[in-house]
């Protein structure tokens, strides 16, 4: 079965850009020999990743290169790539956290949410959807003082 996950792990602060650009493309390759695939790469120059301080000292290190990639795969890439981690020069810790589960768990809030806006705003006699010159848009909601007069009674 494929799912998705996500694999974080922290490089020493001292790596160089070559040692990092060889670490992303041993983990491609086992990947891509378990038959995964590799869907995003996070690098140190991007939102999530690069060189942070760490919340407690790792091996006399203080600081620490962040990457986060998302594959695609079953539980043997998982495994495959936990194998080869643990014994890896320079890394300092890896996490590799199954994600599909709770994607689908956010979907599944967000449907719900859209239709609860849907049907409080057609029991009011409104448009299901919010028109322009409405208000401010908030997101998956209708209006917010649906809970003003909720509070208000209690």
């Amino acid at each position: 079965m494929i799912r998705t996950y996500e694999l974080v792990y922290v490089i020493r602060p001292d790596a160089t850009e070559q040692h990092v650009a060889d670490l992303h493309s041993q983990v491609e390759q086992i990947v891509g020999r378990t038959h995964g695939t590799l869907v995003a790469k996070n690098e140190a120059q991007q939102a999530f990743g690069g060189r942070r301080k760490l919340a407690y000292e790792i091996g006399h290190h203080k600081e620490g290169i962040y990457v986060l990639e998302v594959i695609n795969g079953s539980g043997e890439v998982v495994r495959e790539l936990d194998r080869r981690l643990k014994v890896t020069e320079g890394l300092l810790r890896h996490l590799i956290v199954r994600v599909d589960a709770d994607q689908i768990k956010a979907e599944r809030a967000r449907t719900k949410r859209k239709a609860e806006s849907v049907r409080r705003r057609l029991a009011r006699g409104l448009p299901a959807e919010r028109q322009p010159g409405e208000g401010p848009q908030q997101d998956d909601s209708d209006d917010s003082n649906d809970f003003d007069s909720v509070e208000a009674e209690a």
